[in-house]
């Protein structure tokens, strides 16, 4: 990075940083604390909620989706309006109505002390580690793309956030996070003009390559509970991750909880509903103008550039220039069909384009092929190293092609973005550790002032403890992938504890809270047997349905135990 570059990136976390802890510094009371002194109009409300879930994961590894797999990732937000609308009518009310400081205060007052403690805990634990990979997940691309140390990447960022989150609270958070969208969305959508001009072809001819390479697939109607992606689990399961996500978890609550009234409350929700599939199609199609500017110009043959210059200084040069060599034939002669495809389409040979297409998709299996043998390099070299570079893909192309200065403002849309994800998960943590276990259960009758200040004290030690998580983590999968694959594991028990409480009445404390451990130890037990058997049924289905399955699970488990209770009451 240049001079410029650096004066940009630190100056924009600067600016954010210190506006944060101007604006809302000197909280005095719970009230100001939690709940930001309920003056936040929706379009705040709306902005925090899309800066919350649009974590620094957003922005690293959806470009690199979109670059591998295409736009079908699409999909997973479908859903997302119904769960909105959902929301505004059932839950957003009673939690006004019962002026709740955390979502999990109306489960004590529907069920009892028990049912709310334990759907704390899950939040605590589910969040808690959530918070450690947002710190870690962009830090490990950001130490390497930058050349700092991973232990200090993470402490930066970590750090960066305690400072505001812990003097303003909620009201920092928000405050903060709409800074935090405009660079974000600011830096990549400058970004995705800049690729699109650098583009050496028509932007119409672009389209047709990326159509035509299958990186336009944004609907699939084919039924595949194994399919992550399709419309079905988008606008079923998906539904249920919103539901719980947005409805239950206090990170979010707690953004829209801070309303100056429920309207404001419910706009704010609507805002996100309406306009967070739009901010991921344009993420999600600036991956795919980044995968067809590649098809023009020669990609790297693996885009985390450390490992493949660690390989240049090992004793597999040779063998490494001979795959680079043959990966550079390749995309040569890939790149005279692309070509001819574009011919071909210009003047409507369908017979030509399909000849083109087979010839292009052999070539581009050959090039995974060369991909493939050049990862099995590295680790050869380096038996711990980490082969997968997909979340690389994005920043790579900023480092290598794009001007001073935006270099700089897309490293501070990855540093904002995880300082945006993070500070709402250490806000909620704070909240929830004092307001459902300290306050309820440890010290009852304090001041005012001295919950104000234990939310404080918690908040740094939850920050403290993602840090250290992050450091102590280690990549797996995707990483977006990671994240939602987390939350999947609790928020379908989670939301059904919520359901039950809403809608199924007759069903007492006792058995919702027995039906909530049943439903988590299924869940635990599908995911550590999904792709084996068990008790002799092959398993295969997306983490994405654990959602739903939870979620029902409760609601069965519950009604049963609930509807026994009263039998063996009867005898």
């Amino acid at each position: 990075m240049s001079l410029i570059d650096w004066l940009v990136m630190f100056g924009t976390l600067a600016a954010i940083v210190g506006y944060g802890v101007w604006k809302t510094y000197g909280a005095k009371d719970m009230e100001s604390y939690i709940r930001g002194g309920n003056d936040m109009n929706w379009w705040t409300i709306g902005l925090s909620i899309m800066a919350t879930q649009a974590s620094a994961i957003t922005f690293l590894s959806t470009p690199g989706q979109a670059y591998e797999d295409g736009m079908r990732f699409i999909q997973f937000y479908f859903g997302l309006p119904v769960a909105m609308i959902i929301l505004s009518v059932t839950f957003l009310p009673m939690y006004y109505k019962l002026k709740v400081y955390t979502a999990y205060e109306f489960l004590e007052s529907r069920f009892d002390l028990k049912t709310r403690t334990l759907a704390a805990l899950l939040f605590l634990i589910q969040r808690g580690l959530a918070a450690g990979i947002t710190i870690y997940a962009p830090s490990i691309i950001l130490s390497t793309l930058l050349g700092w140390n991973l232990t200090f990447t993470n402490i930066f960022i970590g750090v960066l956030v305690i400072i505001y989150t812990v003097s303003g609270g909620t009201k920092a958070v928000s405050i903060t996070q709409k800074q935090q969208m405009a660079v974000m969305m600011g830096g990549m959508v400058l970004a995705g003009i800049f690729v699109i001009n650098m583009l050496p072809v028509k932007f119409t001819e672009a389209m047709h390559v990326a159509g035509k390479m299958e990186r336009l697939n944004i609907v699939n109607f084919e039924f595949n509970l194994a399919d992550r992606y399709n419309f079905w689990s988008g606008m079923t399961a998906a539904v249920f991750l919103f539901l719980s996500y947005f409805g239950t978890d206090q990170s979010q609550v707690q953004r829209y909880l801070s309303g100056s009234s429920l309207t404001q409350s419910r706009m704010g929700l609507m805002m996100n509903g309406l306009l967070k599939v739009p901010m991921q199609f344009i993420i999600l199609f600036i991956g795919v103008m980044v995968y067809v500017f590649y098809q023009f110009y020669e990609p790297p043959v693996v885009f985390n550039k450390v490992q493949t210059e660690q390989l240049e200084q090992s004793p597999y040069k040779q063998d490494f220039d001979f795959l680079k060599e043959e990966y550079n034939q390749v995309f040569v002669e890939k790149k005279k069909d692309i070509e001819e495809l574009l011919e071909a389409i210009a003047i409507n040979d369908e017979r030509a384009v399909a000849i083109a297409q087979d010839n292009i998709k052999k070539k581009t299996f050959y090039q995974e092929s060369i991909r493939k043998e050049t990862k099995e390099l590295i680790v050869r070299n380096d038996g711990l190293a980490e082969t997968r570079d997909t979340d690389y893909i994005f920043m790579r192309f900023v480092m290598d092609y794009l001007p001073k200065g935006i270099v700089g403002l897309l490293f501070a849309v990855i540093f904002s973005a995880a300082m945006s994800s993070t500070a709402s998960e250490l806000n909620a943590l704070g909240s929830t550790t004092t307001v459902d276990l300290y306050k309820r259960s440890i010290v009852k009758r304090g001041s005012e002032y001295h919950y104000m200040l234990s939310s404080k004290w918690f908040t740094a030690i939850w920050g403290l403890i993602a840090i250290l998580f992050a450091t102590y983590a280690t990549l797996f999968e995707n990483l977006i992938q990671a994240v939602n694959l987390l939350g999947s594991l609790f928020y379908g028990t989670i939301l059904g504890i919520f359901i039950v409480g809403f809608y199924m009445k007759w069903v007492k404390g006792n058995a919702v809270f027995i039906a909530a451990f049943l439903a988590e130890a299924l869940i635990l037990l599908i995911h550590f047997n999904n792709g084996d058997s068990l008790w002799g049924i092959a398993i295969n289905i997306g983490f994405l349905w654990y959602n739903a399955i939870g979620c029902i699970a409760v609601m069965v488990f519950a009604g049963l135990i609930q509807v026994i209770n009263r039998e063996s009451v009867k005898q």
